[in-house]
């Protein structure tokens, strides 16, 4: 028996999604038959995923320039998808962000709290404005990692903040249930364009000794995009699911 997933009519909303796993989600939303908003810093470039995603896939879709981390421009983004569309079925909190430092003594107030603005503030700023306003049975879907639960010394400001994404999950869930889902993808390591930053010979060797012993290709974290963004996933709510190759699984 195959399983389709239609998003005839939906309306997503992706933060990060001008580029590596966001990319991928509005893509996907998008084959799927979803109308998607493409959000992220960077006005030009979401305006020209969001043409292409209407070349490929006869969408409608819309580019927007917003800074998640920043609290007052969050209604705007929200007030722009229902001036474009008038509804919306779909959050996506995919945008982050992990600055490096060289020690825990040097991270500065800027870098913490600039970490936590966009990795925890925005997700909030954007569930809690949006989920009033959602359709019924909407998702919200958070993009955590797997740094959440295997915090090391050089990402240690960023795991945190992530870690609070894994709770505001189960708050969010709470809050606005049953009319909202809220949902978390705790991505493990995937090969996206910032991928050279840890992708050595070195981790390459480590990796064999993880579940699937690979990092992950992007198109891989489309399956539960999916699955929290449908109808699949209408009995779910407040799960934080690993997609990592198995690396959380082990002690």
């Amino acid at each position: 028996m195959s399983v389709s997933i239609d998003l005839t009519g939906r309306v997503v909303l992706v933060t990060g999604g001008s580029r590596g796993l966001g990319l991928e989600m509005c893509q996907a939303f998008a084959r799927a038959g979803a109308n998607v908003v493409v959000a992220s810093r960077k006005a030009d470039a979401c305006r020209e995923v969001a043409e292409k995603l209407t070349r490929d896939s006869g969408v409608r879709s819309v580019g927007v320039g917003a800074h998640v981390g920043d609290w007052s421009g969050g209604e705007a983004l929200v007030d722009t998808v229902f001036e474009e569309f008038g509804r919306l079925d779909v959050l996506v909190n995919n945008a982050g962000i992990a600055p490096m430092y060289e020690s825990l003594e040097t991270a500065t107030e800027q870098l913490f709290d600039k970490t936590f603005d966009v990795n925890l503030k925005g997700p909030f700023r954007l569930s809690t404005l949006a989920a009033p306003r959602m359709s019924d049975g909407g998702s919200i879907v958070n993009v955590s990692s797997i740094a959440s639960v295997r915090p090391k010394t050089s990402d240690l400001v960023y795991a945190a903040a992530k870690a609070g994404l894994n709770t505001l999950t189960k708050g969010l869930a709470q809050a606005y249930g049953p009319r909202i889902r809220c949902n978390t993808i705790m991505a493990g390591p995937f090969l996206t364009d910032l991928s050279d930053v840890w992708y050595t010979d070195e981790w390459r060797e480590r990796a064999k000794s993880f579940p699937l012993g690979r990092a992950g290709e992007p198109r891989e974290i489309v399956g539960a995009a999916l699955y929290y963004a449908s109808d699949l996933s209408s009995f779910t709510t407040g799960t934080v699911l690993p997609v990592d190759g198995g690396r959380t699984a082990m002690s």
